[in-house]
C-alpha cells in the first residue's frame, strides 16, 4: 500500500484540503438555511432522511430493513392523512401522540440495547456464552442503528404532525397570534375540554400546569413536549421547563435522547451528501 501511495502525498493532501473546506462551506450553509427558512429545511431534511438509508439497504439487499421501512411508512403515512384533515377529528391528536410516543419508546429500547451489546462484545462477556464477536457485533450494530433511524425519522414526522394539528384547533400558530382565544376549560394541544363529568363525552385523565398557568392533559403536553420537540407553551410560547416537568430521574433520560436524536439527523440525512459532494469534485480535478 505504501508503495502504490508512494510519491502522490501532495494530491492526498489536496484532496483532505477539499473535505475540510466542503465540510465547513456546508455546514454554514445548512445553518443559515435552518435560521432563515427552516421549512424547508426541515422538509427537505424529512425527505433525505425517508429516502437516502432506502437507496443504500435497497442497494444492498438489507431486505429486514426493508420490511420495517415498508411497516413503519404506511402506519406513519395513515397517521400522517389523519393529523392532515380539515376539520381534525377530537381523537386524531391522542392517536398522532400514542402512535409516535409508542416508536419513541420502541426506538429508545432498541438503541440501549444495540448499545449494551456493541459494549458487551467489546469487553469479549460474549464469550461466555459462545456467542462470535463479529456475530455480537453484528447484532449490536443492527439494533443501535434501527433504534437511532426511527427514532430521528419518528421525531420528525412527529414534529410535523404536531405543528399542523396545533394550528388547525387554532390556539397555536408557529408565527403570529392564535386564531383563538383559550379557555381555562380546554386543552390547546387537543383542542378538548380539561375536565369533564363521567356522563359527558370526553377524556377524563390528568391534568398539567406550566409555569404561565395554563393547563393542559398530561399526556398531551407529554407528548407536545418529548414527541413533538415544541419546549414553549402551546399557547403563549413561554418556555416550558422540562426538568420541572419530569421530575422522576427516569423519565429524563427520554429527553437526553431525544437531544441525540435531533444531533445524529445531521449525520444521516446530510452526511451521505456531502461526501458525495467531495467524491464528485475529486473526479472532476482528477483525484484519486
Amino acid at each position: 500500500m505504501h508503495v502504490k501511495h508512494k510519491g502522490h502525498e501532495a494530491m492526498h493532501a489536496e484532496m483532505v484540503l477539499i473535505l475540510i473546506v466542503t465540510l465547513v462551506i456546508a455546514q454554514l450553509v445548512l445553518v443559515q438555511w435552518k435560521q432563515r427558512h427552516p421549512k424547508s429545511y426541515n422538509l427537505v431534511t424529512l425527505f433525505q432522511m425517508w429516502v437516502v438509508p432506502l437507496y443504500f439497504t435497497t442497494k444492498l439487499h438489507w431486505w429486514r430493513f426493508l420490511v420495517t421501512w415498508f411497516i413503519f411508512s404506511v402506519v406513519t403515512a395513515y397517521v400522517t392523512y389523519r393529523a392532515t384533515r380539515k376539520p381534525l377529528e377530537c381523537t386524531t391528536p391522542r392517536l398522532v401522540y400514542k402512535w409516535f410516543l409508542l416508536l419513541y419508546k420502541i426506538s429508545y429500547a432498541t438503541g440501549i440495547v444495540g448499545y449494551t451489546v456493541v459494549m458487551f462484545t467489546l469487553f469479549g462477556i460474549n464469550l461466555i456464552f459462545r456467542i462470535k464477536p463479529e456475530d455480537a457485533m453484528d447484532f449490536g450494530v443492527s439494533l443501535l442503528f434501527y433504534g437511532l433511524y426511527y427514532g430521528v425519522l419518528g421525531r420528525d414526522f412527529a414534529e410535523m404532525c404536531a405543528d399542523f394539528m396545533a394550528s388547525t384547533v387554532g390556539y397555536y400558530s408557529a408565527s403570529g397570534m392564535p386564531t383563538k382565544h383559550l379557555s381555562d376549560s380546554i386543552c390547546a394541544v387537543c383542542g378538548q375540554p380539561i375536565l369533564v363529568d363521567v356522563s359527558e363525552e370526553g377524556i377524563i385523565e390528568n391534568t398539567y400546569r406550566l409555569s404561565c398557568n395554563h393547563v393542559f392533559h398530561e399526556f398531551c403536553i407529554r407528548g407536545w413536549c418529548i414527541v413533538g420537540k415544541k419546549q414553549i407553551c402551546p399557547y403563549c410560547k413561554e418556555k416550558v421547563d422540562l426538568k420541572r416537568m419530569f421530575s422522576n430521574p427516569w423519565e429524563r433520560p427520554h429527553v437526553m435522547y431525544g437531544q441525540l436524536l435531533d444531533w445524529l439527523r445531521y449525520l444521516v440525512a446530510w452526511q451521505p451528501v456531502i461526501i458525495g459532494l467531495v467524491q464528485g469534485i475529486n473526479y472532476i480535478l482528477g483525484l484519486e
